[in-house]
Order: C-alpha cells, then structure tokens, then sequence
C-alpha cells in the first residue's frame, strides 16, 4: 500500500478535521513506519547540521520532528480506544514497540545531547523570551532524566524498559475492555428487576435485543453496572455483578495479576537506572509535589482530617441498613443500593428524579452558553464526514472575535468496542505557523453516559452532567492554548495541575443561575422545580467524606505501590493492594477482590504516581472557584482572568505562580474540606 500523504490518511497534515472515516487497519502499519522513516531522516539532517548550535535550529527543530511524528500515531490511538477490533489493535500493538523506541532514542542520542547542550551555552539562550527559555531548560531536564548521562549499556537497557513498558500497558488496557466485553447477566423474570428504575430496564432491554436475546441484558459498562447496584434489590444479584465488576481482568484469557507486578518491576528499574529511588520520585519531579514522599504527606494528611467525617457516615450507614434494610451486616454489594436508600429517607430525593431534566443535548447547548459567556468561546456543531462512528458529532470553536480556535468531536455513549469512562484527547495542538498565523486546535471528549432509550433523547443523572462539564474543561485548556511552544501548550501540564480546569467546571452544575440555561424537562420544558433543587442542594454533600475517602484510597494505593512496595523482594502486589485498601473501608473483607486489575488509570492511563492529583486539583478548583462566587457566577472578568492565567497558559509558568496570578495568593488547603464536610478537620 501507499504511504503517501494523499493516498493515507494519517499522513495528512492538512485540512482538519482528520479523515477518520478513512482510516482502515491497513493504513497503521504503513502510515506510521512512513512518519517515523521521515523523523529518522529529519533528526539525522538536525544532528549532522553544520554551524552554530541555537534554540532554534536544534530544540525548535526537535520539537517540529516529533510533534508531527506524533501527530500521526494519534488518530490510530483514539481508533484503539474509540473502535476497537482485532485487525485495529493488531496493527497497532505490532507498530507500537517501534514507535515507543524512537522517542526512547531520542535522549540516548549521544550526538543529539550535545547539541542540545551546546545550544543551552549558546550566546543566543540568554537572550531567549521566558516561555523559549523554559522549554530549553525543560529539555535539559528532560534529557538527563530520561538517561542521557549514562553509559551506552544502561542506555540500551533504558531504551528496552520504555518499550516494553509501552506494550504492557497496552496490553492491560486491552484486557480490561476484553473482559468488560466478556460478561453479561441476563434476566428473564421481570421480578428480579425488583427497585430498577424504567430508565436501567429499557437499556437492558435494548442490550438483551441487540445480542437477539429474550429479557433484560446487563453488562459491566458504567450505565449498566452502576443503576443495579444502586436500586436492584435482589441482594444476590447485586453481589453477582459486583463481584464481576472488582474481579475484572483477573483471569484468562484476559489476565492482568502478571502484568501489575511486571509493570512495577519494571517502572521501578528505569526510575532507579535514572538516578531516582522510585518511580513516584521520577514522575513527580516536574510536577507540583515535587516528590513521591511528598504526594504521600499530602494523600496521609487529607485522610487523616477525613477520617472522622468517614467513619460517621459509615456507622449511619450500617445503622441505617440494619435497622430499615435488615442488610446485616453491610456487604461490598449492597453499600451503592443502602446509600440510596439513605438518601430518599433522609431528603426525600431519588437521583433518578432529575434525570429528565439533563437530556444530553440541553446539556451540551446550556454548557456552551456558560462558556460564551464566561470566556468567550462560540461552539457551532458543523456536519461532517471524518468520524469514526455515526454518533460521532463534530464541532467549530471560536473566539470572541470570531476567530476560528479549532474544533472538536463528541463521543457520548457506550459500546463494546469503545474503553470504559470518560476522558478528553488533543488530537492537533496548534501553535504559530512559521509564516505567520496559527495553526488551529483539534480534540474530542468522549465518555461512557446514559444512551437514548427509544424515542426518548439521553437523559443524565446529574453525576454525568458532572462528568461532561469536567472533560468540557479540559478541552478549554486545550483550545484555548496560546504558549507559542507546543510541548508548554494545552494540557501538557503537570498531572498535579492539569484537573484544575476540568474540575472547576464542575462547579457551576450545582449553581441554579447555571442550571437554569439548560436543566429543563424533556418533555414539558419546565425548569428543575424550586423543591427538586433544594432537596438536590440539601444532598450535595451526603456521604462526601466516603466519596473523598474512596478517591485518597485510590491515591494511597498508586503511591505505595510506586513508592513502599518492593515489586522484586515485596512479595504479591495484589496482596498488597488489598492491604492498603482495606485501610479505606469499613471491613478488611470488602478490599477481597482484584480491584487492582482494572485499575487503568495508574497501569494504563498516565496516572501512575499521579491519582493524587485528582483531589490535589481539587483543592486547587475549591479555593479558585470562591472568585466566581464571589465576582459573580457569570463573572466576564473573572472568567478572561481564568483563561489569561490557566486556559491559555499550559506549562508556559510554574502552575504555582499561575494560581497566584489568578488568585492573588497562594491555595488555602482548607478550601476541600470546607467544601465538601462543612468543617475544617
């Protein structure tokens, strides 16, 4: 096959948006080596260059080299999360290793560093502006971190970690979604259906149609899983599909009990063959903590002042699910359908009665509205050709001038073929063009919600309008990137810092001037009613300390397995992870599963060291946000204040120094508590 620009469509650099409509399983193999034979080529010309090493000429021009190469693999990794079949992920698992190697060469190259080297002696970098200057010396940094100080054996050794770290991620990746995929529960009595709202039994019918089966089909997808264990009341079906959901990816064919230990073995002697104790200590070194010990004072000190609040909570809990539910003693299964249950008796609210206030499309045009009146931003859905799946919506943005930002797609609803959860991908990051002008931004936002049922449109519970302000926030970062350097650019920020957009969102859906630009019934067009909202208000933060204390679990877990574990000498990692989680629950025997196998975030996501950093942003966006309450909720100048200092900005400052331009100070760590408990612990 060609691998022309014109005849492949990952090679395509221009117009956007990017063909996916196009891409095939024969275009990946060949597409990527083509892209990767031209960043051969182009770094070799860089390398063997004569003349005077500058900023320009060697890390300008590295930077044009690998951001185009990249620019090619992305569109067949959004395929592997989006469309996955066999013949996708089998091009693209055979191509992987050879792409991961490339960028594992890069600082090994020994002619490569002391260019860059010599270009950071340069006359010409101290005269550099601040954003040119801290890229060079984030370079620098990164160079000596990846190893390009050692000796040409480490080197190589170095180079063979990183790729076949790069395949075993993959590979847990794939095995989470194939195990997913590999379970279903059908029910052909209507009775064991007993307490599921109509909502979770019309998607259960469809899904039972769709695979040509009688009854009711439940599968381990977000919206599936999640409304059984909340309102089934058949005990014994909800300990079924729980036990399935927290052993996922724990036994074969799509096993990931060799993978966690081989993963960690394997981070912690590329951390250590870096010159760092472990791999927290490697990752977090660029990142607002700084350090592993660090990220652990922070996780141990929340838990700490969390821990009363908890434990309060949970003792209601079991009172409550004793005394009312006769559920003695409180089991894993039956903690998601008593917490309901809890709710409607203590304020009168079923979650379910909201839903038909969020159809999905409201949703999207109110979330719009707030950011054209908050930042600026104009969205227009525009139809076009290049998606991957009919649902598939693509989108213009621009500024308040008119001028084009890019644009993005939408990716809403699950299927089989589609990973679990809900994320934003930056696809193209603009940046100045060498001519003049600015090459535009291109990203989606993707998620796993509530699918239409019928003739009925997507209705949300509020936690998945949640979810859609939140990925919406970090594709504001990303579009409204103005760092003329692409690597300082959009959400290439520290992990500790890049939820800070996304989770500020989050915010406005709890405030009733926001609510009232979309949360309007479906069918009559009425606005949530006064009392629906009070009781929503009066139950924002119900069981938040257990909430808080799930997610310090998850960031406790990911740190000392990066940090206090041994993966050689320090025994079965799975043990392990039970250990610690049962720390985070009522009873050691609610941490007895294999919960650590499907945890992609830290194995296959980019957060490994790093899920800390969901409730360190989140301190960050409750101390933030008290501007917008106190400005004013549409506050303009508080809004461009908010894209001057964080949208527009990516990593061009320190994000500390970012937040006090924003905020005029440093982040009040009580904020969170104040928040979310009420109190200051």
């Amino acid at each position: 096959m060609s691998t022309t620009p014109e005849t492949n469509p990952l090679l395509q650099d221009e117009p956007l948006p990017v063909p996916f409509h196009r891409i095939r399983a024969e275009h990946v193999g060949p597409g990527i080596r083509a892209a990767l034979a031209r960043a051969e080529a182009e770094l070799a010309e860089l390398v063997a260059a004569p003349g005077e090493r500058t900023y320009t000429n060697t890390v300008g021009r590295l930077e044009e080299i690998t951001e185009r190469l990249s620019r090619a693999i992305r569109p067949a990794s959004v395929l592997v999360s989006l469309m996955n079949t066999p013949e996708i992920r089998e091009a693209y698992d055979t191509v992987l290793p050879e792409f991961s190697a490339f960028f594992a060469r890069i600082a090994l190259n020994g002619e490569l560093w002391r260019a860059v080297r010599a270009a950071a002696e340069s006359p010409e970098a101290a005269s550099l502006d601040r954003v040119r200057r801290r890229h060079l010396e984030k370079t620098v940094r990164a160079f000596v971190r990846a190893g390009a100080d050692l000796e040409p054996a480490q080197k190589e050794r170095v180079e063979a970690l990183r790729v076949e770290l790069s395949r075993l991620q993959t590979e847990f990746s794939n095995h989470v979604l194939d195990s997913t995929n590999a379970w279903e529960m059908v029910l052909t009595d209507e009775a064991e259906l007993a307490g599921l709202p109509e909502s979770a039994r019309t998607q259960a019918r469809a899904a039972a149609e769709a695979r040509g089966v009688e009854g009711w089909r439940f599968t381990l997808h977000q919206p599936s899983v999640q409304p059984f264990l909340q309102y089934a009341e058949r005990r014994d079906l909800r300990q079924r599909i729980h036990r399935a959901y927290a052993n996922r990816a724990s036994e074969a064919p799509h096993d990931n009990r060799p993978l966690v230990g081989r993963i960690l073995a394997l981070r912690r002697e590329l951390a250590e063959l870096l010159g760092f104790r472990h791999w927290a200590d490697y990752e977090l070194e660029e990142a607002m903590a700084r350090s592993g010990e660090r990220a652990m004072a922070f996780e141990e000190d929340l838990t700490a002042r969390t821990r009363p609040f908890w434990e309060r909570e949970m003792a209601a809990l079991e009172e409550f699910a004793r005394d009312e539910l006769g559920l003695d003693p409180l089991q894993p299964w039956d903690v998601a359908f008593a917490t309901e249950r809890m709710r409607r008796a203590r304020f009168d609210l079923d979650a379910e009665e909201v839903r038909p206030y969020f159809p999905m499309d409201r949703v999207q045009d109110g979330l719009f509205e707030l950011a054209r009146r908050l930042f600026g931003v104009a969205v227009k859905e525009r139809k076009v050709e290049e998606v991957w799946h009919p649902e598939v919506k693509y989108y213009d943005a621009f500024d308040e001038s008119g001028r084009r930002l890019g644009g993005f797609y939408t990716d809403w609803h699950p299927r089989e073929s589609k990973r679990g959860g809900a994320w934003m991908n930056g696809v193209v990051l603009g940046g100045p063009r060498p001519g003049g002008g600015w090459d535009e931004h291109l990203a989606m936002i993707v998620g796993n919600m509530s699918p239409p049922e019928g003739d009925r449109p997507a209705l949300l519970t509020h936690r998945e309008v949640e979810t859609v302000f939140h990925e919406f926030g970090h594709l504001l970062h990303h579009l409204l990137s103005r760092v003329e350097v692409r690597e300082l650019g959009g959400t290439r920020v520290p992990t500790d810092w890049v939820e800070l957009p996304s989770q500020i969102m989050e915010n406005w859906t709890w405030e009733r001037p926001a609510l009232e630009l979309f949360a309007r019934h479906w069918q009559t067009g009425e606005p949530i009613p006064d009392p629906l909202f009070a009781k929503m208000k009066a139950a924002r933060t119900f069981m938040a300390a257990t909430f808080q204390m799930r997610q310090l679990s998850f960031g406790t877990l990911d740190l000392d397995l990066h940090v206090r574990f041994d993966p050689v000498h320090g025994g079965d990692p799975i043990a392990r992870s039970r250990e610690v989680l049962a720390r985070f629950h009522p009873r050691p025997d609610f941490a007895d599963d294999h919960f650590v196998t499907g945890f992609t975030h830290i194995f296959a996501g980019g957060y490994a060291a790093g899920y800390y950093s969901y409730l360190w942003s989140e301190v960050l966006d409750a101390d933030a946000f008290s501007r917008f309450e106190r400005e004013g909720l549409f506050s303009r100048e508080a809004g461009s204040a908010f894209v001057a200092s964080v949208l527009s900005r990516g990593d061009d400052t320190d994000p500390a120094e970012l937040f006090r331009e924003f905020m005029g100070r440093d982040p009040d760590p009580d904020a969170l508590l104040r928040r979310n408990l009420g109190a200051v612990g």
